[in-house]
This record gives C-alpha cells, sequence and structure tokens, in this order.
C-alpha cells in the first residue's frame, strides 16, 4: 500500500515536468505550434532571437538567407494584431500569416504583413522562413494595413471538419494543387474544383465576386476579353484569360491542418512576357494580354478543403525578380512545377 501511495506521489510530481516537455524536446501539439510562432513574433519585436532557436537553424526573408537577427528582426517596432495559424502536428511545421509593425522615417511605424513558416525540432525553431510584404503598386493600402482592416480570417477557416471527413494530407494537397495548375498557361479547359461560394482574397482585399459598381454590366467570362475580379473563382479560370502565367512553379505544400482542412503553401507565379502575352481564348479569339516584362509574384497561399473542393483562398503575394528562388529548394526543384513536398 505504501509503495502504490509512493508511485502515485512521484508520477503526481513529474506530471507538470511531462507536461512542459512538449515544448522542450517531445512532439508538439496544435497548442504548442502555435505557442512557437507567439514566442517567435515576442522574440522579434524584442530583436532578441534568445535561447529559441537550434544552434544551426536556418532562416531565410524572401527567399535570401541572412544571420538570424537581420531582416525584420533589425528593424520590427512590434507586432500586428492580425493572426492566421495553420499547425502541422504530423510534419511539426507551422505556417502563419499576421501582421507586424515596423519603424518609418518619420519616427512611428507602419503594419507589414508576414507569411511565416516555423520547423520544430527537440523543442526549438530548426528552421524560419518568413516573407515580408510591405505593399504593392494596384493595393490602395499596404498589405499589413489591409490584412489588420479585415481583422481575423474568415470563419470558414476554423470550422472543424468532422473526422470521418478529413480527407488525407495527400489528398488535400492534390486538391489544392489543381489551383496552381489551372492557373498555369490557364485555357479555360482544365478541372477547377471550386465549390459554389468559393471566394479568394489576395493582401487583404477581395480577388473574386467583387460587386460592380452602379451602372456596370457584368462581364461574360466566355467572350470578355478584360479579366474580371467580379467573377467568382471557377469563372476567372473558365475564361482563360489567365493564360498569362506562364509558370507556377516550386510548389511547396508546407503545412497541412487536416482538422480544419486548411493547406499552407508557398510558390512562384512567373509572367514570361514576350510570346506567352499572346493565346487563344475559349471561343478561339487571339488575345494579347499580361505584363510586357518578365517578372515573378513570390507568394504564400491557403486554401480551405472541403469533400474535395476549394471553398475558400487567403494569399499574400509580392513582386519579385524573375527566376527567384525560395532559399529552400535546388535549382531543379524551384524551377519545376510539380509538387515540391508533401512530408
Amino acid at each position: 500500500m505504501r509503495t502504490r501511495v509512493f508511485v502515485i506521489i512521484v508520477i503526481a510530481s513529474l506530471f507538470p515536468i511531462l507536461i512542459q516537455a512538449q515544448g522542450n524536446g517531445s512532439a508538439c501539439d496544435r497548442a504548442c505550434l502555435e505557442k512557437f510562432v507567439d514566442r517567435y513574433m515576442d522574440a522579434m519585436a524584442a530583436h532578441d532571437p534568445g535561447s529559441l532557436f537550434a544552434k544551426d537553424a536556418k532562416f531565410t526573408e524572401n527567399g535570401v538567407k541572412l544571420p538570424l537577427g537581420e531582416g525584420l528582426w533589425s528593424s520590427i517596432a512590434g507586432k500586428g494584431t492580425y493572426q492566421f495559424y495553420v499547425p502541422d502536428v504530423e510534419t511539426q511545421q507551422i505556417g502563419f500569416i499576421g501582421t507586424a509593425r515596423e519603424e518609418n522615417e518619420k519616427g512611428g511605424s507602419d503594419p507589414v504583413g508576414i507569411a511565416l513558416r516555423l520547423k520544430i525540432v527537440g523543442g526549438k525553431i530548426a528552421e524560419a522562413e518568413q516573407l515580408v510584404l510591405r505593399g504593392e503598386a494596384g493595393w490602395q493600402n499596404t498589405v499589413g494595413a489591409s490584412l489588420e482592416k479585415m481583422a481575423h480570417p474568415h470563419p470558414v477557416f476554423g470550422e472543424i471538419i468532422p473526422a470521418g471527413e478529413r480527407p488525407s494530407r495527400e489528398e488535400m494537397i492534390h486538391t489544392a494543387n489543381y489551383y496552381f495548375a489551372g492557373i498555369q498557361q490557364n485555357d479555360g479547359k482544365g478541372y477547377y474544383p471550386f465549390t459554389d461560394d468559393c471566394d479568394r482574397v489576395e493582401n487583404g482585399e477581395k480577388a473574386t465576386n467583387v460587386p460592380l459598381k452602379p451602372g456596370e454590366k457584368m462581364p461574360d467570362p466566355k467572350t470578355s476579353l478584360v479579366y474580371s475580379s467580379a467573377w467568382s473563382c471557377k469563372q476567372q479560370f473558365e475564361s482563360g484569360l489567365i493564360h498569362f502565367v506562364s509558370r507556377v512553379r516550386d510548389r511547396r505544400f508546407v503545412a497541412v491542418d487536416r482538422e480544419r482542412g486548411v493547406v499552407f503553401s508557398f510558390a512562384f507565379f512567373d509572367h514570361g512576357a514576350g510570346k506567352t502575352r499572346t493565346f487563344q481564348a475559349p471561343d478561339g479569339r487571339t488575345v494579347t494580354a499580361g505584363p510586357t516584362t518578365p517578372w515573378t509574384w513570390q507568394i504564400a497561399e491557403l486554401f480551405k478543403i472541403e469533400k474535395g473542393k476549394i471553398r475558400k483562398i487567403e494569399a499574400v503575394l509580392m513582386r519579385c525578380p524573375y527566376g527567384m528562388n525560395s532559399g529552400w529548394s535546388t535549382y531543379e526543384q524551384g524551377m519545376s512545377d510539380q509538387i515540391q513536398s508533401i512530408r
């Protein structure tokens, strides 16, 4: 009897240690992974990596390998308010889209967007990959300001997928990849698995189903020569007018949240210019459209997958040099349009 009591007392005394071990060496659960993002953002805001990282941790910002502590780590003025976590317990990685504040020349600060991937090994951050998005031509506000105006991710992203209806991570990735395949040299004739209520947000602003202005007429996606943000996800793809995206490459699916049906990916959208600007619309007409000089979108994109279809999409993107590499892929991987990572 005394032995049993002693064993119970020892186990009880060790219980807090066992709980803490999740952040010190053993596998992280969802909450633990999200906490690593919070600790990362806190450390960056304090300009002090502290003991959060593994000794040989790798860090990139906007595709460039940097010493830890440089880049936004030097210019950050504080954390932002927008937060979107995509924990992947199976791979011990977490994707995140959020905001921070960065110092400006006037002595104040401006909001910036952040797309982040962390890899956790042995209770430490072994890999940190981030995009810092400050603003793009054509958007009314900076990316950070637009994200903070949204306040929070669309509620659909937080809905739980019933356990019996959850596809495998590979199935979810392959569904999401139809989006990239449909954009590359888009011809309007591919397989586009979008739900009827699919919507896409880019840099904090609606990119589909945008209400028409008074007096405007909805263009017909099957005959129009001009791409429209008023169209649905499927109508935009069926128009065939995104053909000038000549290649969608380095398609890295780095975090899959099967519980909520969310896939987090990094990719590059190349605009080859030249002869890639001229193509045949689905109705046979010849169209010339797209950028006149080669350049690339560097992008982080989130997909909500339900019953084999894409329901919601959220992306942050910025212009980068044509042919840019992620800093995590070989040249061959970086130029490939095949899926680069499932696990």
